[in-house]
């Protein structure tokens, strides 16, 4: 009989070894390949902020303090805020939210379409890539140039704040959407796909079910954000309360000027407190 011949016992211990032995080298061996990647990321931090030292003066930090003078000098024109024409500020900043609102739903109108063809687990390449470079123009170029164009094609006013924010607005919410469509759970889908679904079907009750809470969430914190930015539109015409702050402060009426920033603070909290409320409701 041959003794070296391995019996049921012997061979499951060694698997039993095999296998121990890989559960407490793997570990290491992640632990080792995390540390290298860690410190390679922490290189590459170290190295573009390097890079950047220079060219972003921000060697010029001490400033800060041995300018402080002027900038002191500077707000005390704002400590006195005077609201004596509160009804006029109040009436741009309903402006500017409207310009915001609108702004934001024909946003993310086309953002559900646009956000779909850009995930690659929705459409082919050739319908992607030329769809994704599309939302990359529109969040590379900034809504204050949009609205300089928009403002020479259709004339100063609100309508050219809302077609900035619109367009630009796209560009961020059909990638934020697009994100949100390709870490879904496929399995809904596919169940779906089984009943003989047409592929509009799929989305509309195996994708959008999933990924409709983070939409709304986004397209919330877009409207806060928006309101922001209508503010800043209005400096180069576009309408609302930007625009007669910029006129104040050109003019150096400090107290009038610190009355629309606190005007435009408290506008602001208030959309993000209504925003939270929303969130709480619907999410």
């Amino acid at each position: 009989m041959n003794q070296t011949a391995s019996t049921p016992g012997t061979t499951a211990l060694r698997f039993v070894k095999a296998i121990g032995g890989r559960s407490t080298l793997a570990p290491e061996a992640g632990h080792r390949s995390g540390g290298r990647r860690n410190l390679f990321l922490l290189a590459l931090l170290v190295a573009a902020l390097s890079w950047s030292w220079g060219p972003a003066e921000i060697s010029r930090w001490t400033y800060l303090f041995t300018d402080s003078g002027n900038m002191a000098e500077y707000a005390a024109g704002f400590l006195r805020p005077d609201f004596s024409d509160w009804r006029h500020y109040l009436a741009e900043m309903l402006v500017t939210i409207q310009i915001a609102l609108w702004g934001t739903f024909l946003a993310v109108a086309l953002s559900v379409p646009f956000g779909i063809l850009s995930s690659h687990n929705m459409v082919p390449w050739w319908v992607l890539q030329p769809v994704r470079r599309l939302m990359d123009l529109f969040r590379a170029i900034h809504e204050v140039v949009f609205a300089v164009l928009f403002v020479v094609a259709v004339g100063l006013g609100p309508f050219a704040g809302v077609m900035a924010l619109f367009i630009h607005t796209t560009g961020i919410l059909a990638k934020l959407f697009s994100e949100a469509v390709e870490a879904i759970d496929p399995r809904p889908v596919e169940a779906i796909r089984t009943t003989g679904a047409s592929r509009v079907q799929q989305i509309i009750y195996g994708v959008i079910p999933q990924v409709l809470p983070l939409w709304i969430s986004y397209s919330l914190y877009r409207l806060e954000s928006n309101v922001r930015s209508a503010t800043v539109l209005g400096i180069i015409g576009a309408g609302g309360i930007g625009q007669v702050l910029f006129e104040s402060i050109r003019a150096f009426y400090y107290p009038e000027a610190s009355a629309i920033l606190i005007i435009v603070v408290i506008t602001v909290t208030i959309m993000d407190l209504i925003s939270q409320l929303l969130r709480r409701l619907v999410i």
